[in-house]
């Protein structure tokens, strides 16, 4: 990172007293620094109310340990977040995807920027929510039922979103259109509807994170040249790590190259990972499945996902691994290895590809190959959902190798399960919960052209009535 100045917000007027607003204190050390030609910005122990901060190009922003950056609470505290900034596309993601400046921490069109030290933040007075049904509706209205194609919501609906967040903050950190980030060692308790939402960022470093929040942990959305390693993500309201491409930009724009290494993403009452209690009274999340957690590739997927490399990771009380493409984009490339999954709360592997179609007009069906999984072993899944694959009939999934892979399921399927119909729900929200009790306990595929099973074993800790497997409309099938 740039600059060599180092600028503390105490000499800035920061009180840190957890009674004062030290957000006019803090952003006038990050002007101070950015006018150095850019520089560090410390926060020395002490526990500190703000509003938004604004970064700048060139500005490390440390949080040293025994430092707390709280999110102020506008019911509480006199001022309010920045307005969300107008998006011309905003009718393709929902409203906390499109927009940035209503965060905590929050930076537009910079480069060489970032967070670290050991210090928390704390966004105790940000909405977990976005406004409106909007995420309601996409997340339980259009499941288990059909829906067809997703409509936008009209300009008078999105402007009446937009006046209801006017001074509300829900986001920790939001970036937009960023080059060379760096992410490192800190706490993050109550994010918001988004803990991190990195958007257009190319080339991004986090490592050595905690966070245990209200809803997602960390999107990144249309991101490339991006490494995760050595983060814990506690998120029993939605998902921990998740990988997007959206129409948040006004175009489409791909999430590639990314390597994730060595996390750990859980499902815990919330809180409680960090306080290392790691409770078990939350059963359901918002969407009326079990909790959440989980790695995901989508499901905001208008643009491509290429060259993704997850591996090392673990997943606990959670849902199990989602490769999902339902607007448009194409998902290949991906290699997934060393994953470690117990407690898995719907189905361990999840591939779907779908006709949403939650984009402008000429948005298409996309494709999903090339993908490999191996040495994954999963216990005490949910017996309802199997590994699950599922394409369309004029659209199959391409390519996928499952290999070294291991599966036990608590069991308690019956023969109706079996011999019921799957429907197919092309234009359903994509969940292993969307089809219903899986037809077999074991592995569920349907539609897919080119499907290699090498050492792949489903075990059940009970009996069940259901098969191993069933295979509808698998050509190419290699069993080793």
């Amino acid at each position: 990172m740039r600059g060599q100045s180092v600028h503390s917000v105490s000499d800035h007027g920061a009180k840190g007293d957890r009674v004062t607003l030290d957000t006019d204190a803090i952003n006038a050390a990050i002007t101070a620094a950015a006018a150095d030609g850019g520089g560090r910005v410390v926060l020395p122990p002490g526990h500190y109310l703000s509003f938004s901060i604004r970064l700048r190009s060139g500005i490390t922003l440390e949080l040293c340990e025994g430092a707390v950056l709280e999110a102020a609470d506008p019911a509480r505290h006199p001022g309010q977040y920045d307005p969300p900034e107008l998006n011309l596309y905003d009718a393709w993601q929902d409203f906390g995807h499109s927009h940035w400046h209503n965060s905590l921490i929050w930076g537009e069109d910079v480069e060489d920027v970032a967070l670290v030290g050991r210090g928390m933040i704390h966004g105790a007075g940000l909405t977990r929510e976005g406004p409106g049904a909007r995420w309601s509706r996409d997340h339980i209205g259009d499941r288990p039922l059909s829906m067809g194609p997703a409509v936008p919501l009209s300009p008078a609906a999105f402007e009446a979103e937009q006046a209801a967040m006017i001074g509300m903050g829900n986001k920790a950190v939001a970036l937009k259109n960023a080059r060379n980030v760096l992410i490192r060692d800190l706490t993050v308790l109550k994010g918001g509807h988004f803990a991190f939402l990195l958007t257009g960022v190319d080339g991004l470093v986090m490592s050595d994170l905690r966070i245990d929040t209200d809803r997602d942990g960390i999107d990144l959305d249309c991101v490339r040249d991006a490494r995760l390693s050595n983060l814990q993500v506690n998120t029993p309201n939605d998902d921990a790590i998740v990988l997007k491409t959206s129409m948040a930009l006004g175009e489409r724009r791909a999430t590639e190259r990314i390597v994730i290494r060595d996390c750990r993403v859980t499902g815990y009452d919330p809180g409680t990972m960090l306080d290392g209690t790691f409770g078990r009274t939350q059963q359901i999340s918002p969407d009326l499945d079990r909790v959440t957690g989980r790695i995901k590739l989508g499901t905001e997927s208008n643009g491509d996902f290429r060259d993704i490399d997850i591996a090392d990771c673990v997943f606990e009380r959670s849902r199990g691994l989602a490769i999902e493409t339902v607007d448009g984009g194409v998902i290949e490339d991906i290699r997934v290895r060393d994953i470690v999954m117990r407690e898995v709360t719907t189905a361990p592997i999840f591939l779907r590809l779908g006709d949403r179609r939650r984009g402008p007009p000429g948005t298409g069906v996309g494709a999903l190959r090339r993908v490999t999984i191996e040495n994954l072993t999963a216990t005490g899944i949910d017996p309802r959902y199997a590994a699950t694959i599922a394409g369309l009939p004029d659209n199959p999934i391409e390519d996928v190798v499952l290999r070294n892979v291991h599966l036990t399921y608590a069991g308690g399927g019956t023969a109706a399960d079996a011999e019921r119909p799957v429907p197919e729900l092309p234009h359903a929200y994509p969940e292993p919960s969307m089809f219903g009790t899986s037809p077999a306990f074991g592995l569920f595929a349907r539609h897919v052209r080119g499907l290699t099973l090498d050492d792949v074993t489903l075990n059940t800790e009970g009996p069940d009535a259901r098969p191993e497997t069933r295979l509808d409309d698998v050509e190419g099938l290699d069993r080793s």
